[in-house]
């Protein structure tokens, strides 16, 4: 699994952006977003169970990783029609304010070395790269552990600090001088 210092792959893959088909899709590659801190997490599959309740809890979120220079982007193995027919079926992810990607070639999963050996999906990993594309922070749990992002924005709110923060630090309280 490529880990915090290496430089996150290139990808081009179509995404999902809305529930109406005429504007549901657009394409998002390594470029689109050039510049922006990077917030990309990876569920196993659509139409589960423990999945809707991260993307929606990342959903409600977005306007505080946006005020930090950071784009959120959510992506799995399925393709952008199955997260569109998702997304209209599943009153919490209406209206994503993020695009859902869809890595169905598993290029991105695989060049992470996060596509599960036995479930042949996207492990539940979180990455935050920074502007200049490099790895900041991996986060992993099991496939059926949900994972927190108010503790992905506040490790988002550390690194931007460039300091020492110390444990459970949170965003305004003072970073560590080192002696």
């Amino acid at each position: 699994m490529l880990g915090v210092g290496k430089k996150f792959p290139e990808y081009d893959v179509p995404a999902t952006v809305s529930t109406d088909p005429a504007k549901a899709f657009i394409n998002i590659d390594s470029g689109t977003h050039a510049g922006k801190w990077r917030v990309i997490f990876f569920w196993p599959k659509d139409f589960t169970f423990v999945c809707p309740t991260e993307i929606a809890a990342f959903g409600k979120l977005e306007k505080e990783f946006a005020a930090r220079d950071a784009q959120l982007l959510g992506a799995s193995i399925d393709s952008e029609y199955v997260h569109l027919a998702w997304r209209q079926a599943k009153d919490e992810l209406k209206d994503l304010p993020f695009p859902m990607l869809a890595d169905v070639k598993r290029e991105l999963t695989t060049a992470l070395g996060i596509l599960d050996p036995e479930a042949g999906v996207a492990q539940r990993a979180t990455y935050i790269i920074d502007p200049q594309g490099v790895i900041r922070f991996v986060y992993v749990t099991d496939l059926s552990v949900g994972r927190n992002p108010e503790e992905v924005l506040r490790v988002l709110d550390a690194l931007q600090t460039d300091e020492l923060c110390p444990c459970n630090w949170q965003k305004g309280q003072d970073t560590l001088q080192a002696a």
